[in-house]
């Protein structure tokens, strides 16, 4: 028997084609990820320069190599956003079998890419926190309480994401199998 397809309304359509309106701001994620790029240089440029001229002491080198982890570590979630939500929410990337296709984009949806974004805003607050605590005696007591506070919300806020995606993606039992 010939299967019959049937186009969906026209309201079904706009509705459906509405996704290509998300295209600029992935677009303007690259944009960002160019700026961090430029940040990222000027970076290695002071580290560079400072280990040269040896102006930077331990903590000056160990700041500086802290924000250039910084910056990548924000890229990766820049990276992470462009590509997973892109392929989420608005078209398939067709990159099967390509060498350069990151393994994780073989499995990504929304709950996974709210897991994995969830993991690197741990990571960059936690480096932010590091940051902090090695020049601790440039900041009042409220501003350590204040990270050290956020950065456990971000940690608790994880876990509740990891939980909630778990419970979601677990498979309901029926209650004849409890029998």
């Amino acid at each position: 028997m010939e299967q019959r397809h049937h186009r969906p309304p026209a309201l079904a359509r706009l509705m459906f084609a509405s996704r290509w309106l998300q295209l600029p701001l992935y677009l303007g994620l690259i944009v960002a990820q160019i700026v961090y790029v430029y940040h990222f240089l000027i970076e290695l440029w002071h580290l560079v320069g400072g280990a040269a001229t040896h102006t930077l002491d331990e903590t000056g080198i160990m700041l500086i190599v802290l924000a250039l982890i910084d910056v990548v570590m924000i890229s990766n979630l820049l990276i992470m956003v462009t590509i997973g939500g892109y392929e989420t929410f608005v078209s398939r990337m067709h990159l099967e079998g390509h060498p350069d296709q990151p393994e994780w984009l073989d499995h990504v949806n929304a709950s996974v890419l709210k897991v994995k974004l969830a993991m690197a805003i741990i990571g960059i607050s936690s480096i932010h926190l590091l940051k902090t605590f090695i020049n601790a005696q440039q900041y009042d007591v409220k501003t350590l309480v204040a990270q050290g506070s956020i950065h456990v919300i971000f940690l608790l806020s994880a876990i509740a994401i990891a939980y909630c995606d778990k419970l979601i993606s677990q498979p309901h039992s029926s209650p004849e199998s409890h029998s």
